[in-house]
């Protein structure tokens, strides 16, 4: 039985999908492009330029859309460790700042304090 494609971001099952992935597929769940870095074969986030294919152009942003000749789809490229570490840092981070509840009113707070000064 062979492994279950899934996208590298949400966990999305990808197997409606028709393989090979083209350069514009997207995860049905996140939209997420998938012909990235992230879910190729070749990548290795402890080897030199994250890539195990020597003759590779190196392709700075992993998780972008890119033209790798190399690519090939490598399942397995779903880490739920990292996935659950990217929402502790999101939560995190909402709690520090907070849910502005009407973001727009502080908008135009500040804009009416900055016609100010040149008035």
């Amino acid at each position: 039985m062979a492994t279950e494609i899934e996208c590298y971001r949400c966990g999305e099952s990808l197997v409606a999908l028709t393989l090979p992935l083209s350069r514009r597929d997207e995860c049905p769940a996140c939209s997420a492009h998938l012909h990235v870095c992230r879910m190729c074969e070749f990548y290795d986030p402890a080897a030199v330029a994250q890539c195990l294919e020597d003759d590779a152009e190196e392709v700075k942003e992993k998780e972008r859309v890119n033209f790798c000749e190399w690519f090939k789809i490598r399942p397995g490229a779903f880490d739920p460790q990292r996935a659950r570490k990217a929402e502790q840092a999101k939560a995190g981070l909402a709690a520090l700042f907070g849910e502005a509840e009407n973001p727009e009113a502080g908008d135009d707070d500040q804009l009416r304090e900055a016609e100010d000064l040149f008035r």
